[in-house]
């Protein structure tokens, strides 16, 4: 369909949807479901978080419908009760953190590193679905681009309004004005929190995205470093996994507070702990926040079977892996559609 069948197709869903109908409703909706969940997650850092603020706007969305005028577009209206939503879940849980977040790095392996329970982790994002490009004609962030973990990690760093601000402004292409009323502000107030937020991010991100990197290097080469990190741990292959390694590579592992940076540390903790298991690792290749990535199953020797025990997520910079992040727990697996153990 065109753009006018396709508005003229909304419009009488609208109409419909504001009689009663669900299923108008649902067809209004679904078109915008994957990018409403990723402006979620981007506000909230946590999958699980973004299924809960998506529901509970979709919800509210509903049963407000008689109050939406039809001034601006449903999408509009969507993302500003999707914006409201994710607001009052940042003005009650706070921001979520990484490892690196907490503290500097540990000069020595801990291998008896116990979780942080009451730490708000930040968490990994499924990106299966995310469209290509930039989402409006004067942003500066394209789509994939906004769900990387610096990008994220940098917004978790900003207050509510500032976070907000920035994404519907550099991320989805709102003017300040709709963004003004979204937030139930003025405009000089979004003004100046996007200014606030354009130099904190700036500060947290200095180098380029990762879409660039990842353009650069293609699927080949890509599949290579993927390939080339899941053989290593599955062999014990020290030497093959440093090969792969910048000079000044972080490894860390949410919900372990105690991180690595550099060569040298990130091998002995390998060397400690996941080379030590050699056989005992199996890999699926994934993405997530549109990088590269692994789903890794360690084998239970009882059950004879391999369970999932983390989601690592690579940072490149050229072609070698600047940054492992290891999302440690099964309770990450089911967002990707992968399965809770390998035979």
């Amino acid at each position: 369909m065109n753009k006018v069948s396709d508005r003229v197709a909304e419009d009488h869903d609208l109409s419909l949807a504001r009689d009663g109908d669900g299923a108008a409703f649902t067809r209004l909706v679904a078109p915008l479901r994957r990018e409403l969940h990723a402006h979620c997650y981007r506000m909230l850092g946590s999958v699980h978080d973004a299924d809960d603020a998506l529901q509970d706007a979709l919800v509210r969305a509903w049963r407000g419908l008689a109050r939406f005028e039809g001034r601006g577009s449903v999408r509009s209206w969507l993302y500003t009760v999707a914006t409201r939503v994710c607001l009052d879940v940042v003005r009650t849980r706070g921001r979520r953190a990484l490892p690196v977040d907490l503290g500097p790095a540990s000069e020595r392996v801990v291998t008896g590193d116990a979780p942080l329970g009451d730490v708000a982790w930040l968490g990994p994002y499924p990106d299966a679905g995310l469209p290509e490009g930039p989402g409006g004609p004067h942003t500066r962030y394209e789509q994939r681009e906004a769900v990387e973990l610096a990008f994220v990690a940098a917004l978790q760093h900003l207050p509510g309004n500032q976070r907000a601000a920035l994404l519907l402004f550099e991320v989805l292409g709102f003017s300040a004005a709709e963004i003004a009323a979204a937030m139930d502000t003025t405009v000089a107030s979004v003004n100046s929190a996007l200014q606030r937020a354009r130099a904190i991010v700036a500060e947290k991100i200095p180098g380029p995205g990762q879409q660039r990197t990842l353009r650069k290097l293609g699927d080949a080469r890509l599949r290579e470093i993927v390939t080339g990190y899941s053989t290593a741990l599955e062999r014990g292959d020290a030497d093959a996994l440093v090969a792969l390694l910048t000079e000044d590579v972080t490894w860390s592992m949410p919900p372990l507070p105690h991180w690595y940076r550099g060569r040298a540390a990130a091998m002995e903790f390998a060397t400690q702990v996941p080379l030590t298991t050699c056989g005992a690792w199996r890999h699926l290749p994934v993405t997530a926040n549109a990088q590269p990535a692994v789903a890794c199953y360690l084998r239970d020797e009882d059950a004879d079977v391999h369970h999932a025990w983390s989601v690592n997520v690579f940072t490149l910079r050229g072609d070698r892996i600047a940054a492992i992040t290891s999302f440690i727990g099964a309770d990450h697996f089911p967002a990707f559609g992968l399965p809770p153990f390998l035979p």
